[in-house]
């Protein structure tokens, strides 16, 4: 047992030793991404500029679907919309090469819904540039200071999307145009789907995958979202959690009434609610519902991998500003291999100058479960539908009627969204290989960086509904600044992010697919 342990790690030293040695063709320095990133970033401040929150508007999905598919057919794409009901997706491919493999790239052009008076600028969608003054606080300075050649990698640029897909996808179209100004071409055939509702859980990617099925045949799948680890280091994600929404709504008088004349002798449904979302989850963060994790099993080897990682949590937890961390698992990484359950909003009535004195008339949760490969969102749903019966509370699709408001105290409505699901592969297999080496290559000239493997994230893409008809390996390249702020407001991009995030595609770009 020793001799194959040696033997298997002398291998493994050797691939490392390998694949150490390859390199970015020569001209692909940081002199050369940087500038071809100046040459981006009036592009990628414009794209900015344009709304792209898919539930708002199908409008202003069309205007950055075009704006999209004109930056791409500038690079010499082909490509082509897919309807979707008004939100159309775009497929790009750059002229094919028969004796090479093809990848698959998937990138996202939609963003979250905003408030505009929770940011710190004038909208959302003007972006602006930021660095941190002496006060450690964010200060708004002039743009013109990325337009210079040796601009600071701390300034961040600050708007929706700038990070959470938009910024890779600038990213990568500058990588295009920097291989193209050296003479190079990709080392393999390149296809792209861009989604336009995947903060929505992608509805329209099942059917434009498989209507576009021999137009997105392909060897590989690589993912641009997600963040980066915060050592900086490259990273790979080969799996990720999936999500499922699901809407409570308790319902109390018919309608809202006097805290004075009824309080003590009509129900509250905000204290009934918030009894029930409390009896799902304990002081320490666990979910209380029976069989939520018993699905779930790591193996030695899984956890392995997972302590690999390496995360600093006393510095997560002064990040997010957390004294302590719930305790579903050991560290952050092996929390993020379980089912949770997460309450995403809460309302009754108003708050602050809105407050009235009144019993309101229903209380309503938004909560989200993200769900795993073991536990998916039929299967975990069932469960927290099961716990609300035995909580006393009688489960119906619509609004009451009189009768059921007769006849049962406690009464809640679930409206369920959209799931999309969880996918995962093993790690140890060839796309793993690639991207390593293809990260290795992006570094070569600072002596290579080993990047950070992780078995699963635990956000969500649609991944399971690209890999499944098709049928691909896959990898999720995330290449943002951890502390982006993606999904709320204040989104920013690192800008030493746009840069690593160019060598790192410009790696993939140019690492044979084997």
């Amino acid at each position: 047992m020793y001799k194959l342990k040696a033997i298997v790690l002398f291998l493994f030293q050797c691939f490392w030793i390998a694949h150490a040695q390859a390199e970015l063709p020569a001209g692909i320095n940081d002199q050369a991404i940087r500038a071809a990133a100046l040459q981006s970033f009036p592009e990628y401040l414009n794209l900015l500029t344009l709304p792209n929150d898919s539930i708002a508007s199908a409008k202003d999905i069309q205007v950055n679907a075009d704006q999209i598919e004109k930056l791409f057919q500038k690079r010499g794409f082909s490509t082509k919309q897919f309807a979707n009901n008004g939100k159309p997706l775009v497929l790009a491919e750059f002229p094919a090469d028969p004796g090479k493999k093809t990848i698959l790239f998937y990138i996202h052009f939609d963003g979250q819904p905003v408030i505009p008076s929770q940011w710190s600028q004038a909208s959302p969608w003007q972006p602006v540039l930021k660095k941190k003054g002496a006060d450690g606080k964010w200060q708004i300075v002039d743009m013109q200071e990325l337009m210079r050649p040796d601009f600071d990698p701390e300034l961040r640029v600050f708007g929706r999307s700038s990070a959470d897909d938009k910024g890779p996808i600038m990213m990568f179209l500058a990588s295009m145009d920097l291989m193209k100004s050296k003479g190079l071409k990709p080392a393999m055939n390149i296809k792209v789907i861009l989604d336009s509702e995947e903060e929505v859980n992608s509805p329209g990617i099942p059917q434009a995958v498989i209507q576009n099925k021999e137009f997105l045949k392909a060897d590989a799948l690589v993912i641009f979202d997600m963040a980066s680890h915060p050592s900086g280091r490259p990273t790979a994600i080969f799996g990720n959690r999936g999500v499922q929404w699901i809407n409570l709504t308790v319902y109390g008088p018919k309608a809202p009434l006097h805290s004075g004349h009824y309080g003590n002798y009509v129900p509250n449904p905000a204290f009934n609610l918030a009894r029930l979302l409390a009896s799902m989850k304990n002081e320490k963060g666990q979910v209380l519902i029976p069989g939520y994790y018993s699905t779930t099993k790591l193996s030695p080897e899984d956890l392995k991998v997972l302590d690999a990682v390496g995360d600093d949590e006393v510095a997560l937890k002064k990040r997010v500003g957390i004294a302590s961390s719930d305790q579903v698992a050991s560290n952050y990484q092996r929390s993020l291999q379980y089912p949770s359950l997460n309450i995403r909003g809460l309302s009754a009535a108003g708050v602050g100058q809105e407050a009235a004195n009144i019993i309101p008339k229903e209380a309503i949760a938004d909560i989200d479960i993200r769900t795993t490969t073991e536990a998916n969102a039929q299967y975990l749903t069932a469960l927290i539908k099961k716990h609300i019966e035995k909580q006393g509370f009688h489960i119906i699709d619509h609004d009451p009627t009189d009768a059921e408001r007769a006849q049962y105290p406690l009464l809640v409505k679930i409206t369920e969204g959209l799931p999309a699901e969880a996918a995962r592969q093993p790690i140890d297999t060839p796309v793993r290989r690639w991207v390593e080496s293809a990260e290795l290559s992006a570094y070569s000239d600072v002596g290579g960086i080993k990047p950070v493997v992780i078995r699963a994230s635990g956000a969500t893409v649609p991944t399971h509904e690209i890999v499944g008809p098709l049928d691909l390996p896959f990898v999720i390249v995330p290449t943002v600044n951890t502390d982006n702020n993606q999904h709320a407001y204040d989104e920013n991009l690192r800008m030493g992010n746009y840069l690593s995030g160019m060598r790192t595609m410009l790696g993939l770009m140019n690492t044979p697919y084997k």
